[in-house]
C-alpha cells in the first residue's frame, strides 16, 4: 500500500505541478488513495521531494537531484562521533548534546532511520531531546549511543 501511494505520488508529481500537500491529498484521493496530511509528509520526505520554483513565482514538488546515502547507521554514526559531546537519559527521554549547531543534523540522521522506538525528534542549537516510546527504549538507545562513541 504505501509502495503503491508513494509511486502514484511520483507519477502525480511528474505530470502535474502541485504547489501544496493539500493538493496532492486531493490528487491522490481523485486516484482512490485516502491519505492523512501527516502520511504524505512523511511520503514527502522519505520520497527526498524538494519544492522547485516554477513559473510565474509559484513552487512545486519535484523530485531532488541529490544522491541519498543508503548506509544511514553509517551516517548517523558519523555525525555522532563528530559532534555528540554528552548525553543523557530522563525516563523515556534522551538529552544529546553536541557542538554547537549540530543538534539538527543529529535529528535529521535519526528522524530518516525510522526507529520504531524513537516517537520524535526535537533540536535547538546543541541540544536534542529524543522522545522514545517507553524508558527502556530510551535506556537502550543510550546504551546504543554510548557503543557508537567507544
Amino acid at each position: 500500500m504505501k509502495n503503491n501511494r508513494q509511486n502514484e505520488i511520483l507519477n502525480i508529481i511528474e505530470t502535474a505541478s502541485v504547489e501544496t500537500q493539500e493538493e496532492l491529498r486531493e490528487a491522490l484521493r481523485a486516484r482512490g488513495y485516502n491519505a492523512t496530511q501527516a502520511t504524505i509528509s512523511r511520503d514527502i520526505k522519505q520520497l527526498h521531494l524538494v519544492k522547485e520554483r516554477s513559473g510565474g513565482g509559484h513552487y512545486h514538488y519535484a523530485r531532488s537531484n541529490r544522491k541519498h546515502n543508503s548506509d544511514v547507521e553509517a551516517r548517523l554514526r558519523t555525525i555522532f562521533k563528530e559532534s555528540v559531546t554528552s548525553f543523557d537519559v530522563a525516563q523515556n527521554i534522551v538529552v544529546v548534546n553536541t557542538m554547537p549547531g549540530l543538534a539538527s543534523a543529529a535529528c535529521s540522521a535519526l528522524d530518516s532511520m525510522e526507529i520504531d522506538k524513537l516517537v520524535g525528534t526535537l533540536a535547538g542549537d546543541d541540544t536534542a531531546i529524543l522522545i522514545m516510546r517507553t524508558n527502556d527504549a530510551a535506556a537502550e538507545f543510550c546504551n546504543e549511543i554510548h557503543n557508537m562513541l567507544n
